[in-house]
C-alpha cells in the first residue's frame, strides 16, 4: 500500500491545513481513503492512503469525465 504524508499532500494541491482535513474526513467516511497517525523525523504527523473503493470510484469518474471530454468538439 502506497501512502503520503498529509503535509506533501496538502503542498501538492496547495490548500490549507484545513481544507484538506475536511476533504479527507469526508473521503474517509466515504470508505475511499484511510488515514494513520505517525511518527516521522521525531514529529507527529498523519499518513494517507487510497482504498481499494477509493481507487474504483477515481477510475469511474475519470472515465466518466473521458465521456464527457470525447463529446466536445
Amino acid at each position: 500500500m502506497s501512502e503520503a504524508e498529509f503535509a506533501v499532500v496538502r503542498d501538492r494541491l496547495a490548500v490549507s491545513d484545513s481544507v484538506l482535513s475536511k476533504h479527507v474526513s469526508a473521503l474517509a467516511d466515504a470508505g475511499y481513503v484511510r488515514s494513520r497517525k505517525g511518527v516521522h523525523q521525531g514529529r507527529r504527523t498523519t499518513w494517507l492512503s487510497v482504498t481499494t473503493a477509493g481507487r474504483t470510484a477515481l477510475s469511474t469518474h475519470a472515465a466518466a469525465l473521458r465521456a464527457i471530454l470525447d463529446g466536445v468538439e
